[in-house]
Parts: C-alpha cells; structure tokens; sequence
C-alpha cells in the first residue's frame, strides 16, 4: 500500500502535511502537480479531488484534502499516541483551536498579501502586510507565554503556524521585531534539525525563486 501526497514543494499547507510523515516515519510518495499549467484541473485528478485543490492525499483509494484534517487523520490513523495530537479532550480542543486560528486568521492575510504578484503581476500591497503582522502580535505574545504553542510538547499546531510563518519570511516579511516567535522557530529548528532544510529552508528559496518570477 503507497501512501500518496499530490502537492507542490514549497506550498505551505503541503508542508505541514510532510512534516508529519516526516516526524511519524509515515512513507508518503509526493505527486506534484504543476498549478501553473493546470495540471489539478485535469479530468484524473479532477476524479480524487472535485475540489481540485492541495493538498491531497490519497491512502489506500481513500481521498482527503484539506491540509490540518489530513494532518490529523495521519495522526489518528498511524499514530494514534503521538502526542502531535494529544487524546485528552482539553488539550486536543488547544491544539484545534491553534490549528483553525492559524487557517481561518493567519494564513488568509498571508494569501491576499502574495497572491496579486502571481494573479496580476504587481507588487503586494503593504495594507495586506499589517493586517498579517497584527496576527503575528498575537502569536508573539502567546509564545512569550509557553515554549511552544500548546505548553511543553510540539504538537500538530506548531507545525501549522510554522509552515505560515516560514512562507512570511519567505517572501521578506520582516519578523524580526516579534523575539518570541523567532526563539520558538530556534526551538523548533533544533529539534526537527534532520529535515529543516528540505521542508522549510529549501521550499523558502523554491518559493521567493518562484514569486520572484512574476514581479513586474
């Protein structure tokens, strides 16, 4: 049985995704798909996800996306016990709450931020960055508060935020002002030292390379 990812390398959501199987030692085998060239909106892809989105993973002809349920179906599926994913009812609603925060308040500013560069070739507008940057405050001050975003333990919600984060950064967002999240990154980066570059450096680069493409 292959587990199978469709996905883009340096997608923040398709990161996350990988981050698990990484932590879990889950083998996953990545399909990319070329979104430039429409290649999601062909008719067999079209057949695993109608939504035509990534990512999207397919285990054993069962199909998901949405990044933070295939995240947590991962978890609930091959590892159960992890404590990515805790199974008290209290600590798992936190990890939840940072996971919904994260796409519902984090990641969309981020989105309206960069995606003008790559829909109509002009450059963001710097309103977008503070309406993203207010979030991060928000971040900051709840790390300044715990070692990671759900007390003393890396759970599914640090990885989420850390894919938003990276991909700021990535497009020269500067962070350098919010001391906790960036002593939170050095925590992160220490412990997960083996796949930093090929999950978080190396897709930053891949994505500035990218953006940097369709700036007028």
């Amino acid at each position: 049985m292959v587990i199978e990812l469709y996905q883009i390398p340096f997608s923040a959501p398709c990161r996350q995704v990988r981050m698990v199987g990484k932590i879990l030692n889950i083998p996953i085998e990545t399909k990319p798909l070329d979104l430039m060239k429409g290649e999601h909106l062909k008719p067999e892809f079209l057949k695993i996800n109608p939504f035509h989105c990534i990512p999207t993973l397919v285990d054993d002809g069962f199909a998901l996306w949405e990044s933070r349920a295939i995240m947590t179906y991962l978890v609930n599926k091959y590892a159960p016990e992890s404590s990515l994913y805790p199974k008290d009812v209290k600590a798992r609603a936190t990890v939840e709450r940072w996971l919904y925060w994260d796409n519902g308040s984090l990641y969309p500013p981020l989105v309206a931020y960069y995606s003008p560069i790559v829909r109509y070739r002009v450059k963001p507008d710097p309103a977008v960055a503070t309406l993203f940057m207010d979030k991060v405050k928000f971040l900051d001050e709840a790390l300044a508060k715990t070692k990671y975003l759900c007390g003393d333990t890396i759970t599914l919600a640090d990885l989420s935020v850390l894919c938003t984060i990276t991909a700021a950064k990535a497009i020269y967002l500067d962070l350098s002002a919010f001391k906790s999240v960036d002593r939170w990154l050095k925590e992160l980066e220490s412990n997960y030292a083996s796949w930093w570059k090929e999950l978080v450096t190396g897709p930053e680069e891949g994505f500035r390379s990218f953006l940097r493409d369709y700036l007028p």
